[in-house]
C-alpha cells in the first residue's frame, strides 16, 4: 500500500524570481509557476523599453522560463522571433539552472502608429517563433518552429505543444507594473499545466485539419479526457493579477486553483538576470578577425569598444594587443 506524501500548511511567503514545479496527481497534471520580480525589472529597465515592448519582453521571459526550466542542471533554452511587425526580433535565453537574459529590436515609428494598447500579437505580426533546446553534455540540439500570423505568445505556445510535442498543455502569461514607495517595478508571471497520464492513449487529441480534405471526408474525432478538461478549466481560471501580485505566494495560488483535488509542490528553482557575455569570449572573437577587419572597428579614441546588446556592458580593447 503506497504512502500518501507528507502534507503541510500552504506557505504564504511570497518569493520572487522562482519557478515552482507542481503535481495534481488525481488529474494526471503537472506544471510550473514562474514569478519574476527584480530579475525582469532589471532587464526591462536596462533597455528602457516603451510600455508595450516591455510587456511583450516580459511575457517572453516568463514563457522561456516555463519551458526552459525543464532543463535541471545544465543546457540552454532559447526563444526567438523573427517577424515583420513592430518588433522585428525578440530573443530570450535561459541557461540552466537559473540565468535569464532578453532583448528586443523594434521600430519606434511602427510602434507609434500601433498605439500604447497594442497586443503582443499586433506587435509581432507575421513571421515565425523558434524554440531551441540545447541539453548540453554533447547531446543534439532540438528546435521547434511555429508560424506567427498575428497571434500572441500564449496562443503560439499552445500551437507548439499541439503540433510538435503532442502534449495537452495550457499556458497563462501576465506582465504588469506595481507602484511602491520606492517607485514603479515590472513584474511577470506564468503558469503552465500539462496532461501527462501514464497511458499515452489518454493524451490523444484530434488531428489538425489538413485543409485539403475532400468535402464529406470523415474527420478524426477524439473525446477529450475528463481529467484534462477539469485541469485545463481550473488552470485557465488564473487571472493576470494573481500571477504578478507580490502578496500572493505561488503556493497559495496553486491551492486556490487545485485545493479540491490536492496539489503537491516541489523544490523551487531560483532565477536571476545574468548575461553569458564575458571579456574572454569577446577577446577570442576579436582574435578571429584579420588586422584589417579590426582596424575598421577602431574608434576615435584608438580603441575597440564592444557593447553587449543584452546587458549593455561596454568593454574596451587595445588593437595593439592583437598584433598584425
Amino acid at each position: 500500500m503506497s504512502q500518501r506524501p507528507p502534507s503541510r500548511p500552504v506557505s504564504d511567503a511570497g518569493r520572487d524570481d522562482i519557478v515552482l514545479p507542481f503535481l495534481v496527481e488525481p488529474l494526471s497534471t503537472r506544471g510550473r509557476v514562474v514569478r519574476l520580480g527584480p530579475a525582469v525589472d532589471a532587464i526591462l529597465k536596462r533597455h528602457a523599453y516603451p510600455e508595450p515592448i516591455a510587456r511583450l519582453v516580459g511575457e517572453a521571459a516568463a514563457l522561456t522560463v516555463l519551458l526552459g526550466s525543464a532543463l535541471k542542471r545544465e543546457g540552454s533554452f532559447q526563444l526567438q522571433t523573427k517577424t515583420d511587425g513592430v518588433v522585428s526580433m525578440l530573443i530570450v535565453d535561459f541557461d540552466a539552472p537559473s540565468n535569464l537574459r532578453a532583448l528586443a529590436r523594434f521600430d519606434a515609428g511602427k510602434l507609434s502608429r500601433k498605439g500604447a494598447t497594442a497586443r503582443s500579437g499586433d506587435l509581432l505580426g507575421a513571421g515565425h517563433l523558434a524554440f531551441t533546446i540545447d541539453p548540453g553534455a554533447g547531446l543534439s540540439r532540438h528546435q521547434g518552429v511555429i508560424g506567427l500570423d498575428g497571434q500572441g505568445l500564449e496562443e503560439a505556445a499552445h500551437q507548439y505543444f499541439q503540433r510538435s510535442e503532442q502534449i495537452p498543455t495550457l499556458v497563462r502569461l501576465a506582465v504588469g507594473e506595481i507602484v511602491t514607495p520606492s517607485g514603479a517595478h515590472w513584474r511577470a508571471g506564468g503558469l503552465m499545466a500539462q496532461f501527462l497520464p501514464d497511458s499515452p492513449e489518454r493524451r490523444r487529441r484530434a488531428d489538425l485539419d489538413p485543409g485539403d480534405a475532400p468535402p464529406g471526408a470523415p474527420r478524426d474525432i477524439v473525446i477529450e479526457d475528463d481529467h484534462w478538461t477539469e485541469a485545463k478549466a481550473l488552470a485557465a481560471s488564473t487571472e493576470d493579477h494573481e500571477l504578478i501580485d507580490p502578496r500572493l505566494s505561488s503556493e497559495r495560488l496553486l491551492y486556490r486553483l487545485f485545493h479540491e483535488r490536492g496539489v503537491r509542490v516541489f523544490e523551487p528553482g531560483t532565477l536571476r538576470d545574468a548575461c553569458r557575455c564575458s571579456t574572454g569570449r569577446i577577446d577570442a572573437m576579436l582574435s578571429s578577425f584579420t588586422a584589417a577587419e579590426r582596424a575598421d572597428m577602431v574608434g576615435d579614441d584608438g580603441m575597440i569598444g564592444v557593447t553587449c546588446e543584452f546587458c549593455s556592458t561596454k568593454r574596451v580593447f587595445d588593437p595593439a594587443d592583437y598584433g598584425e
